[in-house]
Parts: structure tokens; C-alpha cells; sequence
């Protein structure tokens, strides 16, 4: 695997926009929210398939997101390699993943994380560690985001995929950061990272809703 490139996350970025505005009518508030410059990483809600390409498609700068192993396979393994996507074994602690993500940021990338692990109700209910190692390893602010899509089953082509040109909502949140100004980078310091960090994203996650109606 080549090493991901800014230059790839942004044709994913490019490609996204085709995609989810030809395919959905996204609505998104607060990109503003995402720094213009510098390492940053977006902790994205999982309940539809289709949420990492939708905030690589609505995000202001392109996003380097962390995805399953299985998916790169075949075409779209090379596909999601060419657009700077990293690949990670949710089974291991994956070394090379690691590397790579902090990589991403070293060089003041966007690193884009599902905190969860992997799809279900969305809700942040239950965070895994990974986020808070990255976020005070590298000391870069975390931007939470909400993908908000249509629960309605009918008109869906495919499960898990919200119906075609329905409009789901993108709302990012206000940046911060979640070490302690400690430095420490202990266990104890990532647990009490990860309960600040869900304490943040719980409440971006209620007011998004709010916002938005859904």
C-alpha cells in the first residue's frame, strides 16, 4: 500500500461531492467549524453506509478515513488506497494503521474516525480508545459530526442506505481537544480522554438533532 497523499484525499473529496449531492440531497451546517489549515480529526456518527462518503463529500478539506480491511478488496481496495483512505484491521491493534493515521496528522491532514467501530444506532453510545490515543498523541482538535439520515425504510435501493434523493444532514460541531493540557499519555489519561470526548460528542450529537429535526 502506498502511502496516503493529500493530493488523493482531495480527489476523493471531488468524487464525494459527485456522488452524494447526485445521489441525496445533502443539507450541511457548520463546515465552517473545520480549521482551514492544520491537523484536525472528525468524529463521524456510523448508522448508514453511506456516512464516510457523504463527509467526504460535504467536508471542506479532504478527509483520510480510517476503514475496515475488508473493504479493500479487488478495484475498490485500489480505488479507496488512489483516494488516500487507510486501511485498518479492527481486530488487532494495528500497527500500521496507527502509523499512518498519525502520519495524516503529522503532516496536518484530516483524519476521519467512526468512534464506535463500526456501524449501529449512531448514537456514540459506545466509544472505543482509538480516538483519544490519536487525539492526545498528536495533540489535533477533534470536530464532531452528526450525519443525520432518513429512518424511512421505504424507497431504500439498498439496506443500510438511506432513500435515494432523500435529504440527510451533515452538522459539524465546534472543535476541541481532548487531553487534559497534561501531555500525559497514560491509560488513566486516555480513559478520562474518551469519557470528555463522549461527554462532547453526545452533546453535539442531541443539539444536531434538535437542529435539525430528526
Amino acid at each position: 500500500m502506498t502511502a496516503p497523499t493529500e493530493r488523493g484525499a482531495e480527489i476523493g473529496r471531488r468524487i464525494g461531492v459527485g456522488l452524494m449531492y447526485g445521489l441525496w440531497k445533502p443539507r450541511v451546517l457548520g463546515a465552517w467549524r473545520v480549521p482551514a489549515s492544520g491537523p484536525v480529526i472528525l468524529a463521524v456518527n456510523h448508522s448508514h453506509n453511506i456516512d464516510g462518503p457523504m463527509v467526504m463529500g460535504t467536508a471542506p478539506r479532504g478527509t483520510h478515513f480510517l476503514i475496515k480491511k475488508e473493504a479493500f478488496v479487488g478495484p475498490l481496495g485500489r480505488f479507496l488506497e488512489g483516494i488516500g483512505q487507510l486501511k485498518v484491521d479492527r481486530a488487532v491493534a494495528d500497527r500500521t494503521a496507527i502509523t499512518d493515521a498519525l502520519a495524516v496528522l503529522d503532516q496536518g491532514g484530516v483524519l476521519g474516525i467512526f468512534p464506535e467501530g463500526t456501524r449501529g444506532d449512531g448514537d456514540f453510545a459506545s466509544l472505543r480508545a482509538g480516538l483519544a490515543y490519536f487525539a492526545v498523541r498528536s495533540g489535533a482538535p477533534i470536530v464532531p459530526v452528526a450525519v443525520l439520515g432518513s429512518t424511512e425504510r421505504r424507497g431504500r435501493l439498498i439496506k443500510g442506505l438511506p432513500p435515494l434523493r432523500s435529504r440527510v444532514d451533515v452538522v459539524f460541531g465546534d472543535a476541541f481537544e481532548a487531553g487534559d493540557g497534561s501531555g500525559r499519555r497514560t491509560r488513566k489519561a486516555l480513559d478520562e480522554a474518551t469519557v470528555r470526548i463522549q461527554d462532547r460528542l453526545t452533546g453535539h450529537l442531541e443539539n444536531a438533532r434538535r437542529l435539525t429535526g430528526r
